[in-house]
């Protein structure tokens, strides 16, 4: 069954359009004695009704100027038949880390495909990774700048420490490579 994921008055991007757009009106396609609507379509005012999967949410958080956000990607290896189980039928996440939606993190679709939930949660929770580590890191500050915090806080803002720290080690020097000898 269908869920509305866009909401009347919501800026979503067209995919099919490459534009933004303002959702007018949504409309569940409903089937004689079935609970819940089917499909939903999006008049968003271009001209033809839209799915869910051609749309895209606006994501306005940035964090210390990253934006990371959950884009939905087609799924083209898969019919809307075969992966109607999943939380969004039709679409996979895809956690992009740059402005330009360039780079991020994805998943192949046999993993997907095998825990479609698990997957959405790892996505959310990467996508939401920079607010998290900046609350840590306020988290440390507080700690250090209080020594009369109640011990559960200053052990959890220890913990944060541990994690930021693991987080911001730099890669060390790859040694040389030397050339093979000649045989």
């Amino acid at each position: 069954m269908a869920k509305a994921l866009f909401h009347k008055h919501q800026r979503v991007y067209v995919a099919p359009v490459g534009t933004w757009a303002i959702v007018e009106h949504v409309k569940p396609h409903w089937v004689k004695d079935v609970e819940e609507p089917v499909r939903i379509y999006y008049d968003c005012g271009l001209g033809r009704d839209f799915t869910t999967h051609e749309l895209a949410a606006e994501q306005v958080e940035t964090v210390d100027g990253e934006n990371w956000r959950v884009l939905r990607a087609k799924n083209k290896w898969q019919s809307m038949e075969e992966c109607s189980r999943h939380p969004y039928p039709g679409t996979f996440p895809v956690v992009v880390t740059d402005p330009k939606d360039w780079g991020g993190w994805r998943v192949p679709a046999a993993e997907y495909d095998r825990d479609p939930v698990r997957i959405e949660a790892q996505a959310r929770l990467l996508s939401r990774s920079p607010g998290l580590l900046e609350l840590a890191e306020q988290l440390i500050q507080l700690a250090s700048e209080d020594p009369e915090l109640p011990n559960a806080v200053t052990e959890l803002a220890r913990r944060a420490n541990d994690i930021v720290r693991e987080v911001n080690i730099k890669p060390a020097a790859a040694a040389p490579v030397s050339p093979p000898h000649p045989a």
